[in-house]
C-alpha cells in the first residue's frame, strides 16, 4: 500500500516524549501503519539524548532520523515537509499522543477531501481526557499571542468541521504542496501561532478545526526544558512573522515593553527589519 501520511516531529533532548509518542502510534493506531511514515527531525544531533533517538529510529519500522544543527528554532519543522515523502503530512510535538481511531480518520479526511489547501488542526485535550480547547482567542497574555478557548462544537468528536482563528501548534497538518512555510529566519522558541494561520488566511485557504482529531500534550516538565529559551528570539521572531503579514510591529513592542526596555525593542525590530531585507525572503 502506497504511503499516504507522514507524522514528523523535531525534538530537542527529549528521548522520552519521542520514545512514547512513536510507539503509542505504533501500537495504539495498528490501522494506519500500511499508510504513513515517521520522520524524526533532531535539533540537537550533537546532544545527550541524540544516540538513544537514533537507536529507536532504527528499530521502528518506516522512521527515519534527520539530524538538523544548522540552528536552533521550533520552525525548523519546515524541515518535516521538505522531507515527506507522502502526499499528506502531520507535524506533532515529540510528546503528543492522540485518541484512538483519530489518525485512521485523518486519511480517510484526507481521501475524501485529496486537493485541500487548508490548514488542518484539532482540539486539544485537557489531562482529564474530556475537556478541550479547540483553539486559541486571538489576544496576547504572558509573552504569547494567543490564550485557549473552545468553541462548543469542538466537544462532539463526530461533528463537522469548522473554521478556527487559530490554535496551538503542537498538532497541524495539510497537503505537503500546500505547506505555506515558517519563516526561514526563524530562530528559538515562539512566534508560529496565529502567524502561520494568518499566511493560510492571506492566500486565500481557510484554518480548520476537526473534531476528531483529539490529542494530548505533555506540558510539565518537572526535570526542566532542555531547550535554549531566548525572550529576544521571540520578539524578533514576532516582529518578522507581522511584518511579513504587513501587520503593524506596535501591539509586539507594546506587549513585551513590559519585559524589555524601548531602547532594547528598537533594536531588535532594526535589527528584524534588516535581516529581511539583507534575506529578501519580503520587501520591507
Amino acid at each position: 500500500m502506497a504511503k499516504k501520511l507522514t507524522i514528523g516531529m523535531a525534538v530537542y533532548d527529549d528521548f522520552d516524549g519521542v520514545y512514547f509518542s512513536i510507539q503509542a502510534m505504533r501500537m495504539f493506531h495498528p490501522e494506519i501503519l500500511d499508510e504513513v511514515e515517521f520522520l524524526i527531525i533532531d535539533n540537537n544531533p550533537d546532544g545527550p539524548h541524540a544516540k538513544a533517538i537514533k537507536k529507536l529510529a532504527n528499530h521502528c519500522k518506516d522512521t527515519r532520523y534527520i539530524p538538523f544543527k544548522d540552528y536552533k528554532s521550533t520552525a525548523i519543522r519546515n524541515e518535516i515537509f521538505s522531507n515527506a515523502n507522502t502526499p499528506y503530512v502531520l507535524s506533532m510535538d515529540c510528546h503528543v499522543l492522540f485518541e484512538a481511531g483519530s489518525l485512521k480518520k485523518l486519511i480517510n479526511y484526507y481521501d475524501a477531501n485529496s486537493e485541500t489547501r487548508n490548514l488542518i488542526q484539532g482540539p486539544l485535550l485537557y489531562d482529564n481526557l474530556t475537556s478541550v480547547h479547540s483553539h486559541f482567542k486571538p489576544v496576547w497574555s504572558e509573552q504569547m499571542f494567543g490564550i485557549w478557548d473552545v468553541d462548543e462544537r469542538a466537544k462532539d468528536p463526530n461533528g463537522a468541521p469548522f473554521e478556527i482563528p487559530m490554535q496551538g501548534l503542537g498538532v497541524f497538518s495539510c497537503l505537503k504542496d500546500a505547506w505555506a512555510g515558517f519563516n526561514p529566519l526563524f530562530r528559538g522558541f515562539g512566534g508560529e501561532e496565529g502567524y502561520i494561520h494568518g499566511k493560510y488566511r492571506k492566500r486565500g485557504d481557510k484554518v480548520l478545526c476537526l473534531p476528531f482529531l483529539r490529542w494530548v500534550h505533555r506540558f510539565d516538565r518537572p526535570n526542566g526544558v532542555r531547550y535554549p529559551l531566548d525572550l529576544n528570539d521571540r520578539i524578533r521572531n514576532y516582529l518578522i512573522g507581522h511584518l511579513e503579514l504587513g501587520l503593524s510591529p506596535r501591539k509586539v513592542i507594546d506587549h513585551f515593553s513590559m519585559w524589555r526596555s524601548q531602547e532594547d525593542l528598537n533594536a531588535i525590530y532594526i535589527g528584524a527589519v534588516k535581516d529581511l531585507e539583507e534575506s529578501r525572503v519580503i520587501n520591507v
